[in-house]
């Protein structure tokens, strides 16, 4: 298949910012890609080669790449960089440079998608210390012979710069029209993908077979589940009013989600956002196997920082000090953790999805043998309010956040948030009744003591209907010195020349991010706003949703993805149960009367 298909469809998203439109122009290439590729063009398509869980990565830095097309256009370095700073769009000065190259190349030949997948994954596996001229030496073979338009989007997918406004939910929209004729049999796809989290094995099965083929897919080890996530609840009573009346209550520990695959010997360990993270915890895949009576498990767990001399738990942000290339060993002696776990998945060849939850939390009992570093969550079972009041004041006692309420009849719904499983955390007086996980989508240069640096960042919630990022809040406050220097630091490569299609903002922010990195935020209430587009026109017509009073934690959720963030619907729940509040607190007290 020719590349020049792919990046001619790309040349057309980019210069739309209509979901309809950019799921078309998918459909589109999806019916004219062949069904033994189609794989490698969603790969391509997500900036990646592989899923994520496996680990593939590029490894392109931009610098490798400007070498790479000096050398190709016959250009200079230093004229290329300031092509490229007066343009602001890496892919758009490649192309304008390669326009105006003179040198031909009498044996070049065709750019098709099979040649680049392939030669970004011969460099994908480069190592040692010749890796870099091999890298430039494949780059340049590539811009050789690909077109102006070719090259631009070749420069772009390498530098991890290909920024399309598209995520999972578009491309398996289109798969869904594509192959099946109707967007309404995408959750037969989004099934398939929750279980597998492999999106391109899910295009290839239904470019091949249709619906049919995606109803087999199965659990399988080392090709992580993506996790069931819960709704929020303010109160017992609210928890009550959706579960009924016996609720399973667990205790919310503040520590990293993480899904360990253990077969015999062989341990792998992924984050809530299936990130392989397996070497930031050696002390796990030398423990774990000890504290299981089983052989092959897909277990849940959440790890916890602790003090080892007190047993206490520590705060979530100590175990970013596992985050670490090197010296891994040292931040496991200075760091010590406990895994805790709290349901099982799979189990010698069988899947847990459909088993109750019930049946499931008998099998964690029955294979975990619990010691000082490996436990089983404590949980109750629960038939009033005050039984919930008293394990959550015993729970936030203990050192956790709150508890998880679950439904003893509810399956594990794999990539679904729903209320089968709800969160009740401690309730903050004059707060919300709970913390938001927020997306940063823009911000807003500093002054004053904040000159050269972000003074205020701009946040959204997503909406998983459409797909998007509607704005809810802008933040200044809760910020140290050191917390603007590290935001700085970490959006630098996040920064979009124009706004993300799925951002959905009435601010104009001085700079645009690629939606992707979700911090925690505190507010006093949720109020009406004619300026922010969260919940736009479902509350009043003509006004969105805006939080007053916001304030950042210091927590930044590394572990989360965009998509896991605070969705638009929990967000309108929170508002409700609010106004339910002030109502109650102005109704008159007839019996004091």
């Amino acid at each position: 298949m020719k590349f020049s298909l792919v990046a001619d469809t790309l040349k057309y998203m980019e210069n739309t910012t209509k979901r309809l439109e950019l799921t078309q122009y998918l459909v589109d290439l999806f019916k004219l890609t062949p069904p033994d590729i189609i794989s490698k063009v969603v790969y391509l398509l997500q900036g990646k080669l592989r899923p994520d869980h496996e680990g593939v990565e590029i490894g392109i830095a931009e610098k490798i790449a400007i070498k790479a097309l000096s050398k190709s256009s016959g250009i200079s370095v230093a004229k290329i960089e300031n092509k490229y700073k007066d343009i602001g769009d890496f892919g758009q000065a490649t192309a304008q440079i390669l326009e105006k190259k003179t040198q031909t190349t009498f044996l070049s030949q065709d750019i098709t998608v099979e040649r680049v997948y392939d030669t970004l994954y011969k460099i994908s596996e480069l190592r040692g210390t010749r890796s870099q001229d091999m890298k430039m030496k494949y780059i340049f073979s590539l811009l050789n012979d690909a077109t102006p338009i070719e090259a631009g989007f070749i420069v772009k997918i390498i530098t991890s710069n290909l920024r399309l406004g598209i995520a999972d939910y578009t491309i398996l929209d289109a798969l869904a029209i594509a192959f099946t004729g109707s967007k309404e049999n995408r959750p037969v796809l989004e099934h398939a993908y929750n279980v597998c989290s492999d999106l391109g094995k899910v295009a290839e099965a239904v470019a091949n077979n249709g619906t049919e083929s995606l109803k087999d897919f199965q659990v399988e080890m080392f090709s992580p589940i993506r996790p069931m996530l819960a709704e929020r609840v303010k109160s017992p009573q609210e928890a009550h009013e959706k579960m009924g009346k016996e609720i399973a209550a667990e205790y919310k520990l503040d520590g990293e989600r993480v899904q360990i695959h253990v077969q015999d010997n062989k341990i792998i360990l992924y984050s809530r956002s299936l990130e392989n993270i397996t070497n930031y915890y050696p002390d796990i895949v030398e423990n774990i196997s000890k504290s299981l009576d089983t052989k092959k498990v897909i277990l849940e767990a959440e790890i916890v920082a602790i003090n080892e001399d007190t047993g206490e738990f520590l705060p979530f942000q100590e175990l970013m000090h596992r985050r670490r290339k090197y010296k891994i060993a040292k931040a496991v002696q200075e760091y010590p953790v406990t895994v805790n776990f709290f349901d099982v998945l799979y189990i010698n060849g069988k899947s847990c999805l459909d088993s109750p939850y019930k049946e499931r939390r008998k099998i964690l009992e029955k294979i975990v043998k619990e010691d000082s570093f490996a436990k089983v969550i404590p949980m109750t079972i629960t038939h009033t309010d005050d039984e919930v009041e008293d394990i959550l004041e015993n729970a936030i006692n203990s050192g956790c956040e709150g508890l998880m309420l679950k439904q003893l009849d509810g399956t594990y719904r794999a990539g679904a948030r729903g209320s089968n499983w709800l969160k009740l955390k401690r309730e903050y007086r004059n707060e919300l009744g709970d913390s938001l996980d927020l997306v940063i989508v823009g911000a807003f240069y500093g002054k004053g003591r904040r000159t050269g640096r972000y003074g205020a960042l701009l946040l959204s919630a997503y909406d998983r209907k459409t797909d998007t990022f509607p704005s809810l809040c802008k933040v200044g406050t809760g910020f140290t010195d050191e917390n603007l220097d590290q935001f700085y630091q970490i959006l630098s490569d996040k920064i979009t020349i124009k706004k993300d299609p799925r951002i959905q903002s009435g601010l104009e922010a001085d700079v645009w991010f690629e939606p992707e990195v979700v911090i925690e935020i505190v507010a006093s209430e949720i109020t009406l706003s004619p300026i922010h587009k969260v919940a736009q026109d479902k509350i009043r017509k003509g006004s969105g949703l805006a939080l007053r009073f916001p304030k950042f934690t210091g927590r930044i959720r590394f572990e989360k993805t965009s998509e896991n963030a605070t969705s638009i619907d929990e967000i309108v729940i929170l508002y409700n149960n609010q106004k339910r509040v002030i109502q109650d607190e102005k109704r008159p007290n007839f019996k004091n009367m």
